[in-house]
């Protein structure tokens, strides 16, 4: 009889971490696997998806407009709690320290369903930073069964936690998705951007802990970059968010070198990723993948749950004060062997077989 696995997900990191999983799981002829989608995002999971031809078996569908966590919160774990009665599977996947993540933990705990946690062991010791992510993943982590851990530092961050069950280190299947699509060589066509008239500055900003003030800080940081390097443009994609997008759009809307877009879909973000000249980002995967494309992260936040990247040398802490900000990447923009050393630095993160490995542990767990 075939053993029956629940992969949730609800945003669109998940859904990029989690394709490579889900493709494994669905070829494999000892596995029933149901890919249930919460809907915290919609729009951004849906394009990752469709690029790796990936269908979900439910949709709760609970994105609202302006939702709060403990929205989130209550109706995936309503809805969850309802399909996994329904399907009683023998295992439950879920992915890193989003809402959705924890809700599907609480539902499959509820219900005595073991969990496999993809990611597990990440942290930055401070609950507030990032929020919610570090208070979510931390009490995963207490719930787990199997522990995916992405590095060796994330299996002593688990060890040391004193955790039940089973720590593997596996690698990050992030790494598995970005080297599927690179080799794809997508393209990223933005209105107006000739890539090879700049250095193209790739920026992300969404994190909660960056809203208000240090929003402001970045954004200033951002302009004394472009005044001072008239050879620099700053591509900017928008978060749906207008908490996020408003400020951005108001203060550099009107700038001829920045160029603000919509969400990019995962192939033209791997594309924009591969054509820029360095990375400035509050993101946590993108420091993951950048580094395997030969880019310099800049990570605009106080602390890293990924220091195995500022310690490999991939990436730098550089905070949302605008003259560390204009500091940090001038160095990079003038100093050519300070650019190269992050720029061939060995990425921690994995070699693209992270996901196999994960089948064969969950495999023999089941067996």
């Amino acid at each position: 009889m075939l053993k029956s696995i629940c992969i949730t997900l609800g945003t669109r990191p998940e859904a990029i971490k989690l394709a490579p999983v889900i493709r494994a799981f669905q070829e494999s002829e000892k596995f029933q696997t149901h890919v249930i989608l919460t809907g915290q995002h919609k729009e951004m999971v849906a394009q990752v998806m469709e690029l790796f031809a990936l269908k979900a078996d439910e949709n709760l569908d609970i994105m609202q407009t302006r939702q709060t966590l403990t929205d989130i919160t209550c109706r995936s774990l309503r809805g969850l709690e309802t399909v996994f009665e329904r399907i009683k599977p023998d295992l439950i996947i879920v992915q890193g320290d989003t809402t959705t993540a924890f809700a599907a933990a609480l539902a499959a705990f509820y219900q005595q369903i073991p969990i496999a946690h993809v990611e597990a062991g990440l942290r930055t010791n401070d609950i507030y930073n990032p929020y919610p992510e570090e208070a979510n993943r931390r009490l995963i982590s207490q719930l787990t069964t199997l522990h995916f851990a992405p590095t060796t530092l994330a299996v002593e961050n688990l060890q040391k936690s004193g955790v039940t069950g089973n720590i593997h280190h596996t690698g990050n299947t992030v790494i598995d998705a970005l080297l599927t699509v690179a080799k794809t060589a997508p393209e990223c066509q933005i209105a107006g951007l000739n890539w090879s008239d700049y250095r193209v500055l790739l920026a992300t900003v969404h994190r909660r802990e960056n809203w208000g003030e240090p929003l402001q800080d970045i954004i200033k940081g951002f302009t004394l970059l472009l005044e001072k390097y008239a050879d620099t443009a700053l591509l900017l994609p928008l978060h749906r968010n207008p908490t996020v997008r408003e400020p951005i759009q108001s203060a550099l809307g009107n700038h001829p070198r920045v160029f603000l877009t919509e969400p990019l879909d995962y192939a033209e973000l791997v594309g924009a990723i591969q054509r820029c000249y360095l990375l400035l980002t509050d993101s946590g995967g993108i420091q993951e993948e950048a580094p395997s494309l030969g880019k310099p992260v800049l990570v605009l936040r106080e602390t890293t749950e990924r220091p195995e990247a500022v310690q490999a040398g991939t990436a730098k802490l550089i905070g949302t004060n605008p003259e560390q900000i204009l500091a940090a990447a001038g160095e990079l923009l003038r100093d050519k062997i300070a650019y190269d050393r992050m720029a061939n630095a060995i990425n921690p993160f994995g070699d693209g077989q992270a996901s196999q490995r994960i089948l064969e542990i969950v495999q023999d767990f089941l067996a």
